[in-house]
């Protein structure tokens, strides 16, 4: 069948094209509509949302809880134009600059946690994710901010009389420091007393505290001698309450990387009561829906139109496929529904697969026409060849009860002989029923094709002898088949009986038994009259004889082909003829070979 005469072909290209109209016209309403929402919103840059999340972070950093954040967070929606609303974990909305009731953003932009922040803009954030603006317990009081503050300028005037510049910036806790100029690295020996240094009161009661935290972690990391020094691992350098070394911000702290990540983690179990509990960060235009898309009443009728357009070409094509696809289907039902005798053949009017099925319904119907004259032509021979029988035993028996013949041993012979005939009719019936029905019982040994050919003709050599035929066999040695011996000797039987009977006196019928090979092939051959090619196709068909006149001085029953037959495929095999007329026939028979001969049953 062409490719594109196919009836999946063209369901499948029916299918495809609506699938490309619909995603085409949804990716164009997804591209124009979001094309408009990025061109309103292009005036805000990332630097916006990152400075609203810096500040966010800080007021958490600097505050236990997010109490009085709604003032911080409208003056910033004010100030970037941007919508802001912060969320607990638990759903709960904790600020939101928008009106109440108004749905949140799709995604949250970022998390504000200061002890895990994911933000590089504060400096020092990026080292141990900590905002450093988040100092809890190290928060100076006023007395030890002046107090370091006043050593951080002496450090720096002995610091300016070896190098140049130099400046004291005061950290989030309180704690003033020196920062160098010029990219010196430390601070002259000789300005490093360790005044700076020193933690304050404040500052040692949060390190013991945080000493404290670090031991458990400390000890089962092998580090007990390092757990006896201040939990920094820096010394003289540290600066308490800071990530930061002395006159040089920004340096990480040394130090193994599990002995960096229990001071982490105390470091967060420490400052942790003194921030805020995380929140997400949501933000979104001022006034615009939360996807970003403008659903303005022309956006909304432009959508209708382009789905109610897909839907009616969708409707539209899906429509005429299945009336082509219903006609010859509903044709074939109406056909389909009339009775055994009135029975039509359907008008083939496509070459797809609904042509071809019209066109096999015809087909059955054909057959089913000719199997329906078959059995009627079956049970009027099955009449006819019982009715003979039946007749001259019904005369005779009339006769001698009429008292016009004495029932001597050449009638009683004769009725013998008709009752045999019949029981021979109802015996080969009863085989065909039982092959039709396929409960044919088949007892399978190995034969041997030699004893099988010689078998049958002992049978028939007595009646070869009286007719003045000779029986003629050549086999070759060690063949054998899987076969029902019984089944097998009445298959060749009926061969040899049906040659004997079409084969004049001086001719030969000839039983040979060969390896082809997989298969043992065994040809029964006459020098008979032979038979027509018109009546060739015909052989094996029930009560069918060659001569019409249906004498029994030349045919039997009519059923021995057709039982040959059946018991050649009940065994897998299959049985041909090939004839000349004048010339004789030839019968062959094809079955699977046995392998091993001692499977012989004695």
């Amino acid at each position: 069948m062409p490719w594109h005469k196919s009836l999946l072909v063209r369901l499948l290209l029916t299918t495809i094209a609506i699938a490309v109209v619909s995603v085409g016209a949804t990716a164009w309403l997804a591209v124009q509509t979001t094309t408009r929402a990025i061109q309103e919103e292009r005036g805000q840059v990332l630097s916006d949302d990152t400075d609203i999340l810096r500040q966010l972070s800080g007021f958490a950093a600097t505050h236990a809880d997010w109490s009085g954040v709604q003032s911080p967070v409208r003056a910033l929606s004010h100030t970037m134009g941007r919508r802001i609303a912060l969320v607990a974990e638990d759903g709960r909305t904790i600020a939101d600059s928008a009106a109440p009731g108004t749905a949140l953003p799709a995604r949250a932009s970022a998390t504000v946690d200061p002890l895990n922040t994911d933000t590089y803009t504060e400096p020092g954030a990026q080292l141990a994710g900590i905002d450093p603006r988040a100092v809890g317990p190290y928060l100076l009081p006023a007395a030890e901010r002046a107090q370091v503050k006043a050593l951080a300028h002496k450090r720096l005037t002995c610091v300016r009389a070896y190098l140049s510049g130099g400046s004291v910036r005061q950290l989030p806790s309180g704690r003033s420091v020196v920062i160098l100029d010029g990219g010196e690295a430390s601070v002259p020996s000789e300005c490093a007393d360790g005044a700076l240094s020193t933690p304050t009161r404040t500052e040692q009661k949060a390190l013991d505290e945080l000493s404290s935290l670090t031991a458990p972690c400390l000890s089962l990391d092998g580090e007990k001698e390092r757990a006896a020094t201040p939990p920094t691992g820096i010394g003289s350098d540290f600066i308490p309450g800071s990530t930061t070394a002395t006159d040089a911000p920004g340096r990480r702290p040394s130090g193994s990387r599990q002995t960096q990540k229990c001071l982490d983690d105390a470091r967060r179990t420490q400052l942790d009561p003194y921030v805020a509990p995380r929140a997400r960060l949501y933000l979104g235009a001022l006034g615009q829906q939360p996807s970003g898309f403008d659903l303005s009443p022309a956006n909304k009728a432009r959508i209708v139109g382009v789905a109610g357009l897909v839907l009616v070409v969708t409707v539209a094509v899906t429509t005429v496929v299945a009336i082509r696809l219903v006609r010859p289907l509903r044709a074939l039902t109406a056909a389909a529904q009339q009775p055994p005798q009135r029975h039509t053949r359907v008008a083939v009017t496509t070459k797809d697969e609904t042509g071809y099925l019209a066109a096999a319904f015809n087909d059955l119907t054909a057959r089913r026409q000719q199997l329906e004259a078959q059995r009627k032509a079956m049970v009027s021979d099955i009449a006819h060849e019982l009715r003979t029988p039946l007749t001259n035993i019904r005369g005779w028996l009339e006769v001698t009860r009429d008292g016009l013949l004495e029932p001597d041993p050449d009638l009683i012979a004769s009725l013998h002989d008709e009752a045999l005939l019949l029981q021979h009719i109802i015996d080969d019936l009863q085989d065909l029923a039982a092959a039709d029905a396929g409960t044919l019982a088949l007892h399978r040994e190995c034969v041997r094709a030699d004893d099988l050919v010689a078998q049958t003709v002992s049978a028939h050599r007595t009646r070869a002898a009286s007719s003045d035929i000779r029986l003629r066999t050549s086999t070759d040695p060690g063949l054998s088949l899987d076969a029902d011996p019984v089944r097998m000797r009445q298959v060749l039987g009926n061969l040899t009986s049906n040659a004997l009977r079409h084969t004049p006196a001086g001719g030969t019928v000839t039983l040979t038994a060969r390896q082809a090979g997989e298969l043992a092939v065994l040809t029964v051959e006459d020098t008979g009259s032979g038979i027509t090619a018109e009546d060739l196709p015909h052989v094996f068909e029930r009560f069918w004889r060659a001569e019409k006149s249906r004498s029994r001085s030349t045919g039997g029953s009519g059923l021995g082909l057709s039982i040959v037959r059946q018991f050649v495929e009940a065994h897998e095999g299959t049985v041909t003829v090939d004839s000349e007329p004048g010339k004789g026939c030839v019968f062959t028979i094809r079955l699977p070979r046995a392998h091993h001969a001692d499977r012989r049953t004695p």
